[in-house]
């Protein structure tokens, strides 16, 4: 069974980690080979300073001949909280001292009120129970609060304008989340960036991306599909997924523009009848 997450869990995995490779007679990068894994990436987690996802955990059980231990006892978020593939990215999240991120359907996690999170959360399949969408709903809205200190975060956000047009729930929640985008750009707490439609084609096309800078820890990528989602962690791919979202940047409408297209949508909810 898994063990809930935190420093001290981490920590007791990464002992764990080290004690199997050790007594496989292996350095950290005879390991980083075996596993098809980065040295820095085990050193972090041999350190308690990141959480491997599954597959990493299942490289690292088959290279060290673990018998299934560093799957098995792999900390968790607790479960239902967020999906498996999300929990390391979360943490990071909340580390982090830059965070940029592209949105190509919904508005990030972080910016989201809580009717629009509730709506989001209400679509997927399979449909959730109450129970099940409430603890979700909590975690969603606490993500939120790494925007509460002014400066820290840096947060910049790139949005397709299919986030603005896409109506999730009522005409009023997508006015309301809108206006939320808004009042946090307008605060400059925020950096706002829309790809408009007429933009056509660009390099960001493929799907969520959101790049993190800390203090003490190399930058990483996290990108997500359908189901799926990974932090990715070597250089040289974080440094093109650095590129390809300035790209993309370099394509979007400006802060104060796009603030302008933002409340126009807005408006646009707000006066058109509901249907």
């Amino acid at each position: 069974m898994a063990i809930s997450d935190g420093p001290q869990a981490r920590k007791q995995y990464g002992d764990e980690l080290r004690r199997l490779r050790e007594a496989a007679g292996l350095t950290q990068e005879e390991l980083s080979v075996r596993a098809v894994m980065s040295r820095t990436h085990i050193a972090h987690i041999e350190a308690g300073r990141r959480r491997p996802d599954l597959a990493d955990a299942r490289r690292l059980d088959e290279a060290l001949r673990g018998d299934g231990v560093l799957v098995r006892f792999l900390p968790t978020l607790g479960e239902g909280r967020v999906a498996e593939h999300f929990a390391e990215a979360l943490r990071l999240e909340g580390m982090a001292t830059v965070i940029r991120e592209y949105a190509a359907k919904l508005v990030p996690g972080v910016l989201q009120t809580e009717a629009y999170a509730r709506a989001v959360l209400g679509s997927g399949f399979p449909a959730k129970s109450d129970e099940e969408r409430d603890r979700l709903l909590v975690t969603r809205l606490e993500r939120s609060r790494i925007l509460a200190d002014f400066h820290t975060p840096v947060f910049w956000t790139l949005l397709d304008e299919a986030v603005l047009r896409r109506p999730a729930g009522s005409r009023a929640i997508m006015c309301e989340q809108l206006r939320h985008i808004v009042k946090l750009g307008a605060s400059h707490r925020i950096r706002v960036h829309v790809l408009p439609y007429s933009v056509g084609l660009h390099a960001l096309m493929e799907g969520f991306v959101s790049l993190m800078w800390f203090d003490d820890l190399p930058p990483v990528a996290y990108v997500e599909g359908l189901k799926t989602g990974r932090v990715l962690e070597v250089p040289s791919v974080v440094r093109e997924c650095q590129a390809v979202y300035d790209h993309a940047l370099g394509d979007a409408l400006s802060h104060d523009a796009s603030l302008d297209m933002i409340e126009s949508v807005a408006k646009e909810y707000e006066h058109a009848p509901e249907q």
